[in-house]
């Protein structure tokens, strides 16, 4: 994964690992197209978090899914 430049394909890959990794029950409904590529850099940080943990605590899911509806573009 660059991080030199945010892609709209680096950013559907992240977004699709983030959801596997975490297997999120409502995944349809977080898409790439929903992210702010402004917001790229935390977005990475957050991928790099979710990929070097094997388990996360349910606190830890609910302060991720916080944390991506964050970085989601204002309507």
């Amino acid at each position: 994964m660059s991080n030199t430049r945010s892609t709209a394909e680096e950013v559907e890959q992240m977004i699709e690992a983030i959801k596997t990794k975490l297997r999120v029950a409502t995944g349809a409904a977080i898409k790439a197209s929903h992210f702010d590529y402004n917001k790229y850099e935390d977005l990475v940080d957050i991928y790099e978090l979710v990929m070097s943990k094997n388990q996360f605590s349910v606190s830890e899911m609910d302060a991720i899914v916080s944390e991506l509806g964050r970085l989601r573009k204002d309507n």
